[in-house]
């Protein structure tokens, strides 16, 4: 989904219309960011995932158009906007937390999520 291109579900099977959305390598590494609390373009930079800033810019213009979240002017010279997850957002909480126990569990590698972040529940 390049820019925040809205197309056509593939199909109406639910796994597929998910996955158009948040199918790429980004959307749900952004997610997390956000339910950790990070809120700015600048703070999505300093991830460990090392993201391109022209990819970022088009993730959340997606994450945004979805409804996923919203971006909120904080600043107007120059303009800068921070992003909220919305209520449809934060539902994919136990999606990511179910990702990340799968992990752990088939990846031993791999990070253990943060407590907080496990503990999160939706509101």
């Amino acid at each position: 989904m390049a820019k925040a291109d809205l197309r056509e579900p593939r199909s109406d099977c639910p796994i597929a219309t998910t996955l158009d959305i948040v199918g790429d390598r980004w959307t749900l590494v952004i997610l997390r960011d956000m339910v950790n609390g990070k809120k700015r373009f600048s703070d999505f930079l300093d991830s460990p995932e090392g993201i391109a800033t022209n990819v970022l810019t088009d993730r959340l213009a997606l994450i945004e158009a979805t409804g996923l979240a919203v971006r909120k002017s904080y600043q107007l010279r120059p303009k800068r906007f921070e992003y909220e997850l919305t209520d449809k957002g934060r539902d994919l909480l136990p999606v990511m937390q179910s990702i990340c126990l799968w992990a752990n569990r088939h990846y031993p590698h791999t990070w253990v999520a943060p407590e907080s972040f496990m503990a999160e529940r939706e509101e």
